[in-house]
């Protein structure tokens, strides 16, 4: 919403009324959020080694478990392979647990394979909230970078993210080249959620016949709340037969921008813009891993974490 929206009554909004009587708790829940605590269950040890193959091929060492919660607190605390390897040997110590440590290779080698469970959908029907941002690619010479600056542009790729409105929890996402646009992301968007969709909100980058056209055969009764371009003209059958976009068009001529928004919903797409905020300040702006499938893991992984409130 524009600052100056509300520039005409500003000074009418009252001061606070209520005021905060619980500082003790609320200064032990500040304190909280500081703790760090680790333990291991008994199913977690038990299937700490990977299953004895009974197929062709070498054996595995480590399960899935293993890696998963090595690179689970790589992502948390931002570390490198190596740090991440250190971090596990020292948490078995303090526990006094008597597993083996993967090593970093073996980190990243079954990350290019490992396979993390998508997130669900709290109820269906699910409301549909989509954005994108970009995650810069983080490689070496970092430090000379910092200290001399760079000769070169950095490399990015965009993610793109999808939060249930309901929940606020992120429930698909795909990684892709910086030069994919927002719209042809949709469909594999979509593929990824499970379950009846009843809307589905974006910016105006998803002003487009193929968002429209993606969403309406998979869901054909979902609602696209999508704000239409500045320039944009109904289509020729709005008088007969209006689509959605003439119904935007036409309300957006009866009302404006701000009260298409409120009408509309549209400002729950703020959501996912929190979401966005929520990923780059926890877990960092970058992707540390170098290639295609392990950056997948890597996203997979943060996502998860991230839904774990």
């Amino acid at each position: 919403m524009p600052f100056k929206s509300n520039g005409d009554r500003r000074h009418h909004i009252p001061k606070q009324r209520q005021k905060v009587t619980n500082w003790a708790e609320y200064d032990a829940g500040l304190r909280a959020r500081g703790s760090f605590t680790v333990w291991f269950t008994a199913e977690a040890i038990r299937g700490w080694q990977a299953e004895v193959r009974v197929g062709r091929g070498g054996q595995a060492k480590y399960s899935d478990l293993a890696i998963a919660t090595a690179l689970t607190l790589r992502a948390v605390f931002r570390l490198a392979l190596r740090q991440t390897e250190g971090l596990i040997g020292s948490i078995l110590q303090l526990l006094g647990l008597d597993l083996a440590v993967p090593d970093h290779s073996t980190l990243s080698r079954r990350a290019e394979t490992l396979e993390v469970s998508r997130p669900k959908a709290g109820r269906e029907p699910v409301h549909l909230l989509v954005d994108s941002t970009g995650l810069r690619l983080c490689g070496p010479g970092g430090w000379l970078e910092e200290k001399h600056g760079s000769k070169r542009r950095r490399g990015w790729k965009m993610l793109h993210l999808v939060t249930d409105a309901d929940t606020g929890q992120i429930v698909a996402s795909v990684l892709t080249s910086r030069d994919t646009d927002d719209g042809s992301q949709v469909a594999p968007l979509l593929d990824r959620v499970d379950g009846s969709v009843v809307s589905f909100t974006g910016d105006g980058a998803y002003d487009r016949d193929d968002v429209y056209a993606e969403i309406a055969a998979r869901h054909p009764d979902a609602d696209v709340i999508v704000p239409p371009r500045g320039n944009a003209v109904p289509s020729s059958a709005a008088a007969t037969a209006p689509t959605q976009r003439d119904v935007h068009l036409r309300c957006i001529t009866e009302r404006g921008r701000m009260g298409w928004q409120r009408a509309s919903g549209y400002n729950w797409r703020a959501l996912v813009e929190a979401d966005v905020s929520r990923w780059k300040r926890v877990m960092g702006d970058g992707l540390r891993s170098h290639t295609d499938r392990r950056q997948a893991t890597e996203v997979a992984i943060t996502t998860k974490n991230l839904n774990a409130k």
